[in-house]
């Protein structure tokens, strides 16, 4: 957590990894109640295929905090902080804003009844950052245990006339640096992005931190993880939204810029 404070990179895991998705969040939790901010959503990623047996899993669920999650307007670029020397990527997402509180002690959901806290899908970009280099190369607790890897979050305008059963029409194109690295749909997430929802909705109640009204949910990569350098320019657009990003170097956070008031458990 020290090394996302300063802004600085970190060349090895600090300590042993967890060996379990149990293990990693009981490390992310504790993380998150020392983080100087409030949780503003939550991102979804998946878990390689390869891995999701062993662990009992298909995707993984990290928090995205208040200080780290921009509105965007117009086509400015929004500054996107990255760690020099650690992991930088981003993610085109439908991002769903969530509509009410959700029950504290319920912990499985349906797709029809997740659904019903969907108050709008925006278009959006995942900041996929950590300090450590190789986060996704030691297995999803490794990636869970900071953060879920996530650094920020881009949230561009909302889409018009969506559906729950019909996100899969909304195309959506991943440009950087004035090329196009990527392109896809909803049908790139398995269940698309409710089932996904469904999915964060369980993890977050368990852990006792259950979804708040307003919160933003990441869904899951439309069209890949794109690797971004400091300096790089680049743009997500479905359906007619479109939303930008400028890589820039992470920098020490100060004093100012904790804005945690108090995170309720």
């Amino acid at each position: 957590m020290a090394a996302r404070l300063q802004g600085a990179a970190l060349p090895e895991y600090p300590g042993a990894p967890p060996q379990s998705l149990d293990e990693a969040y009981a490390i992310q939790d504790a993380a998150i109640d020392l983080w100087p901010d409030d949780i503003a959503g939550w991102k979804i990623g998946l878990i390689q295929p390869a891995f999701r047996a062993a662990f009992g899993a298909e995707r993984i669920a990290g928090p995205i905090f208040g200080a780290d999650t921009t509105l965007a307007s117009g086509d400015a670029p929004v500054d996107l902080p990255v760690f020099a020397g650690g992991f930088a990527a981003i993610e085109a997402e439908f991002v769903i804003r969530i509509a009410a509180d959700a029950p504290a002690d319920r912990l499985d959901w349906t797709l029809e009844d997740a659904a019903t806290l969907i108050g709008a899908v925006h278009v959006g970009i995942e900041s996929a950052g950590s300090p450590f280099p190789e986060i996704n190369d030691h297995g999803p607790a490794v990636t869970a245990s900071d953060f879920g890897n996530n650094a920020g979050l881009v949230v561009g305008g909302a889409l018009a006339d969506w559906d729950v059963t019909a996100l899969k029409r909304f195309v959506a194109e991943t440009w950087i640096n004035g090329a196009c690295v990527g392109k896809g749909d909803a049908s790139m997430i398995p269940g698309g992005p409710v089932a996904a929802l469904a999915f964060v909705l369980g993890v977050t109640a368990r852990r006792g931190r259950p979804l708040r009204k307003g919160q933003w949910i990441s869904t899951g990569a439309v069209t890949g993880v794109h690797a971004i350098r400091i300096g790089e320019i680049a743009f997500a657009k479905f359906a007619g939204q479109t939303v930008h990003c400028r890589a820039v170097r992470a920098e020490p956070r100060t004093p100012d810029q904790d804005t945690r008031r108090q995170t309720s458990r």
